[in-house]
């Protein structure tokens, strides 16, 4: 399976920007699929993650502001950031674990400015 990540942009702090994540094809709903990122200079952190539709995982540092969901098709992953800090500037990466192999997406800039 191939994942796209799309959505990333300029955004200026406290603002808000949905990233998406396009599969190649239809993933089932049991997979764990999830977001990561990756700050300049610093390792790649979990974000977020879903399975199943239901009982998403947040870092800390993003509950309250990050929603993760996914489409009906099961073709789409979805990031909906709002209350954008400056320490969420990172590259951000989809994820999809299926039978124990991870496939990323090639990940999608997203720039908070003061």
């Amino acid at each position: 399976v191939q994942l796209q990540a799309s959505g990333g942009g300029l955004v200026q702090a406290g603002g808000s920007l949905r990233l998406s994540c396009a599969a190649s094809r239809t993933i089932h709903s049991s997979v764990v699929m999830g977001w990561y990122r990756q700050a300049p200079g610093k390792q790649r952190e979990f974000v977020a993650s879903i399975r199943s539709g239901r009982d998403p995982n947040y870092a800390d540092s993003v509950q309250g502001r990050f929603t993760i969901s996914r489409d009906n098709a099961k073709t789409t992953l979805y990031l909906q950031m709002n209350s954008l800090k400056l320490e969420d500037t990172a590259v951000y990466y989809c994820k999809a674990n299926i039978q124990s192999t991870d496939y990323w997406g090639q990940g999608t800039l997203v720039t908070v400015s003061s």
